[in-house]
């Protein structure tokens, strides 16, 4: 059971998530979207998911630092363990209550607002369950996980983080991980299978960054309050329009 928990089932979840990715862009890309419903409720929404994003962006920094940065550098650098998990337990913590506080908001909102809830789909309601149980385990995780069944200590970074990156060089560091906490393990488990569900829910829309606003032309707003005026073109900078009044009267003027 190790051996498939920890060392095939994230190389079956990686295949999952770029193939189903790929399938999605390919076949539908029209449901590529969150299906916002602000259009239904806005007033909660403005509250619930500024604060659930941002807590987000905050825990997924944390994972990051937790995870990849390895426990020899941070020793290094002089952050011993202590402070590290002093500040790994507050900073994690009250990231974790304000995305808990977030989700509940959001499946608050989508429960008692019958024109939102008629919008929920099965596949919604899935994906928010596999979703509170990740935060919901992370949070057990944060808070509990630091002590073995037997009492003893317990640090992930040893454990878990040692075998997240030997998953890059594609030699998993099985009994790494089969030395971690329950908390660890059923908090992975449940984030493997909601990584899993991203390429066929709405969380699709993560991989939807807009770089392409980086690079569009400007847009050009016209008012519409005298249709039967006629536009008044300043001159300056630019290109003169064409079949105007000026390019009439000097049809070479811009000729190259």
């Amino acid at each position: 059971m190790d051996v498939f928990a920890w060392g095939v089932l994230p190389y079956i979840v990686a295949l999952i998530l770029v193939g189903g990715l790929v399938w999605r862009y390919r076949y539908d890309q029209f449901g590529w979207t969150t299906r916002s419903s602000q259009l239904y409720e806005s007033r909660m929404l403005r509250v619930a998911s500024p604060l659930f994003h941002f807590a987000l962006l905050a825990v997924f920094l944390g994972h990051v630092v937790g995870l990849i940065i390895p426990k020899a550098f941070t020793d290094w650098v002089g952050l011993d363990q202590h402070m590290y998990h002093l500040g790994a337990f507050w900073g994690g913590g009250l990231a974790g209550v304000a995305l808990v506080v977030g989700l509940g908001l959001l499946i608050y909102r989508r429960r008692t607002q019958s024109a939102v809830f008629r919008a929920t789909t099965w596949n919604d309601k899935i994906m928010y369950l596999i979703l509170a149980l990740a935060v919901g385990l992370g949070m057990v995780a944060t808070l509990t996980g630091d002590k073995t069944p037997s009492g003893e200590e317990h640090n992930y970074r040893e454990t878990v983080s040692i075998w997240f990156r030997s998953l890059v060089t594609f030699q998993p560091d099985i009994d790494a991980m089969a030395a971690a906490t329950w908390q660890f393990k059923a908090h992975i488990v449940i984030a493997l299978l909601l990584i899993a569900m991203i390429p066929f829910t709405r969380l699709v829309h993560a991989f939807s960054a807009p770089l392409h606003y980086l690079f569009r032309p400007y847009i050009v707003y016209r008012s519409r309050d005298d249709q039967n005026r006629q536009s008044q073109t300043v001159k300056g900078r630019g290109w003169d329009p064409i079949g105007t009044p000026d390019n009439q009267k000097n049809p070479h003027q811009n000729r190259r």
